[in-house]
């Protein structure tokens, strides 16, 4: 049955389609199917991991070998496979885990079938199928409004961000998202047919970013691909004629293994892949990988005061009557006002619990929104009531109720003004003045369980908070100082702020802002990143969407908004602050781990480098086979760097990745390349063998250095790490050495290699320190950010 042979339907909003209309739509086609899947299939897996650029090289490498009667060199296809074999194996564990944890994110759709509303998956939704939405809804598919008004925030489709209203007959683009308003849709295009697996699938993959380290390894991979080839060829060239085909044929290849820094990817994505899985063991969704490295470097946290400092559990704690009313008729007109207008948010439902209903239906309405921070209803005998914030709603005369609201403002109370208008007003422009207030309503929230312990963990680590909310001032600022913000008192209305303000500025003065609009939030995370700061936002809100957008790590409360879910980078499932510093220790974990150990890697591509590119101008032949370089890969880089992965780090990661890796590493390669040709000149008259045991214990003791310097100062685990790696080597030459080409040594090979491991400890040392006096040079250090305020005065609202 083709899909075109099924009638459209104007399906009736309080009925919706029957279950057999249903039926005949998904035996039909299209569905409501959800994007394809963007984790990797398992053939996309095997041939990411095995048929990369550099095993293919080692493949042609093994091949040179065979050809000339080296197979025993062959040694390093070992490594190779379980290089690939691991790769496979968490990439297999990192999808199956993300699919297993993405499951708890996902929301059903309220839709009507039969004249009952019930909650399905997206995929069983259809076309013609009624559904209800309501704020912080994302539209499943592309549909046409039925019942009641909506704003809806567009970005993920047209880009702008600011709400477009919409009424019955207006169509709704699938990928959006409601920011106020409630209403009923009927769905006219669905899965393939809509904009939906664009909006949800393709936006979300272009957003996503290559990191900051990866896109240094990435460049260091580049710049060793385009030398190692011109570099092989040469070195056959030159080796040739000096040693003859086997011996040029073995050297070249133990020199270009040695250059290809085949680990340190590997390291890098397998890393990362733990991480992901780490962080879903704590309840966390990581959609981008991004987001782990940044959240090592994080200095400045951004978060929203409801959901993420308190609860987001509302309570109506007392009503403040004026104009003549009454207590009870003050509360008649709130309840009659709330039930008249759609659910919207947290302190919607507190009122609704509060006051009963009155059974008014509203002739108009202009739903609460974020940005305006506040709504309107034309009742039916003519009146318009207006509720929101007193300094918005009541503008220059809200000075005269200060007295009254500034002791509940100054305990963190949320403070409403319900006024009255002769009509009802344009929700795209300003109140008019002179609206007449008829009471006040004073809602609580409470803090989160453990937020203190969290927020004193931040101040700890050396991470500045700023507390961005759509709130009173004042009133968050008390909520701040309750939950032990630091310079909680410093605190801003943006409500006067024009947009051409010095955000940065305002950003470095400040620490809690309140009646901040969405743009506002997003234009002071960009005033932070200017100012050289990493930051994260935590948010919940339609209206963090833009600032989540803009950090440079996002994170969503997962009881929060759909639309904040969708925008984040991650998703703490569990709703749960006090997580977030685990979560953050993870990020520094790894990437901490991952930098120091870029350096045993780089050590050994550094030292084959050098020494390959001196002899094609020194008429000796290369010193090691491709089974020594193999051993000092296996026991000395792969060994120490995927152990030491594991420990703690506390500090906030600084510097630049691959920088700071090749400071790590130039002096343990030049240590290694001194030594190496020193022994290669001074002991050209040693048995070829001999002489190459010689080379590849110098080499194994610049190793060891890089090791032992980057075990400084020792813990357990870094002491055991370096007894294992030390105890280890020795083993392979003591027990191993036909396998490895080591070879007893002589008196004069002995005697050759004391004195230049002699050398090679005193040149290390020397090198050591001048590579520690370059990192502390302004060339190296990285921009240092403006410093944020430590202590200060209580700042006025404006």
């Amino acid at each position: 049955m083709e899909s075109n042979t099924i009638p459209v339907l104007q399906t009736e909003p309080a009925r919706g389609l029957t279950e057999t209309q249903a039926r005949q739509r998904q035996a039909a086609g299209p569905r409501n199917t959800p994007p394809p899947d963007l984790t990797k299939s398992t053939a996309r897996i095997l041939r990411d991991n095995l048929l990369t650029f550099y095993n293919l090289l080692f493949l042609a490498l093994a091949g040179c070998l065979v050809a000339v009667g080296a197979v025993q060199e062959t040694l390093f296809l070992g490594i190779v496979v379980c290089n690939a074999a691991v790769g496979v194996v968490q990439e297999l564990r990192v999808r199956a885990a993300l699919r297993r944890i993405a499951l708890l994110a996902a929301r059903p759709v309220r839709t009507v079938r039969d004249g009952t509303e019930q909650l399905l998956d997206t995929a069983d939704l259809v076309r013609d199928d009624i559904v209800r939405l309501r704020p912080g809804d994302q539209v499943p598919a592309d549909a046409v409004l039925m019942e009641g008004r909506a704003e809806c925030n567009e970005s993920l489709v047209t880009g702008e961000e600011d709400p477009v209203l919409h009424t019955p007959g207006d169509p709704l683009l699938s990928g959006s998202f409601l920011v106020a308003g409630s209403c009923a849709a009927r769905l006219v295009r669905v899965g393939p047919d809509s904009c939906a697996a664009r909006i949800t699938g393709e936006a979300r993959r272009a957003r996503t970013r290559r990191s900051r380290m990866m896109r240094s390894l990435d460049a260091w991979l580049r710049f060793v691909g385009v030398l190692i080839l011109p570099l092989g060829l040469a070195m056959v060239w030159q080796q040739w004629a000096a040693s003859g085909p086997r011996a040029a044929v073995t050297g070249t290849v133990a020199a270009l293994v040695g250059m290809i820094p085949e680990g340190l990817y590997l390291l890098v994505s397998i890393a990362l892949a733990v991480s992901v899985l780490n962080l879903a063991r704590r309840h966390t969704l990581v959609r981008e990988l991004t987001c782990i490295e940044n959240l090592a470097h994080v200095d400045v946290l951004c978060l929203d005061k409801t959901g993420t400092l308190t609860a987001g559990q509302m309570q109506t704690e007392e009503l403040l009557p004026v104009s003549g009313l009454s207590q009870p008729e003050l509360a008649a007109l709130l309840g009659g006002y709330v039930h008249a207008m759609p659910e919207t948010n947290a302190t919607d439902r507190a009122l609704r619990e509060a006051f009963p209903s009155q059974g008014w239906q509203a002739q108009g309405q202009v739903p609460f929104s974020s940005a305006r921070k506040w709504g309107a209803a034309l009742l039916p005998d003519g009146r318009c009531l207006i509720l929101g914030a007193p300094e918005l709603v009541l503008g220059a005369d809200c000075a005269a109720w200060q007295p009254k609201l500034a002791p509940r403002l100054a305990q963190g109370r949320r403070v409403l003004v319900l006024a009255q208008s002769s009509r009802l007003p344009d929700g795209s422009a300003p109140l008019p003045a002179g609206l007449r207030p008829l009471g006040f309503v004073v809602l609580r929230d409470k803090l989160r369980p453990g937020t203190a312990e969290t927020l004193a963990y931040f101040r700890s680590q050396g991470v500045t908070l700023r507390v961005l909310s759509g709130d009173n001032a004042a009133a968050v600022s008390r909520v701040a100082l309750q939950a032990g913000v630091e310079n909680a008192d410093r605190y801003l209305d943006l409500s006067g702020v024009g947009e051409d303000a010095d955000w940065a500025d305002l950003a470095r003065r400040y620490t809690v802002f309140g009646r901040v609009s969405p743009r506002q939030k997003q234009k002071l995370i960009a005033g932070m990143q200017a100012a050289g700061h990493t930051v994260a936002m935590i948010g919940d809100g339609v209206n963090d969407v833009p600032a989540l957008g803009q950090a440079d790590c996002s994170l969503a409360m997962g009881a929060g908004s759909e639309a904040a879910r969708q925008a984040a980078q991650m998703v703490l499932l569990d709703s749960d602050f006090a997580a977030v510093p685990a979560i953050l220790q993870e990020g520094r974990r790894v990437i901490g781990n991952i930098s120091r150990s870029a350096a045993l890697f780089l050590y050994k591509n550094i030292f084959s480098f050098l020494v390959s590119a001196v002899l094609l101008f020194v008429a000796l032949p290369y010193p090691m086979v491709p089974r020594q370089i193999s051993l000092i890969s296996g026991l000395l880089i792969g060994l120490p760097s995927f152990l030491l992965t594991f420990e703690p780090v506390r500090g906030r990661a600084r510097g630049g990745f691959m920088t700071g890796a090749v400071l790590s590493a130039l002096p343990g390669g030049l240590t290694a390349t001194l030594g190496v040709l020193a022994a290669g000149t001074l002991g050209a008259g040693l048995p070829r063998n001999e002489l190459s045991t010689v080379c590849t214990l110098l080499a194994a003791l610049a190793g060891m250095l890089v090791i032992l310097r980057l075990c400084v100062p020792l813990t357990p685990l870094r002491a055991a790490v370096l007894t294992l790696c030390l105890g280890g080597f020795a083993g392979a030459c003591l027990l191993l050495p036909g396998l490895f080409a080591l070879s007893p040594l002589s008196g004069p090979a002995l005697r050759l290699l004391g004195v230049c491991a002699a050398g090679t400890v005193l040149v290390f040392a020397l090198l050591q320190g001048v590579s520690e006096w370059l990192r502390q040079r302004p060339f190296h250090a990285a921009r240092r950010p403006a410093a944020l305020p430590v202590r200060g005065r209580r700042s006025d609202a404006t």
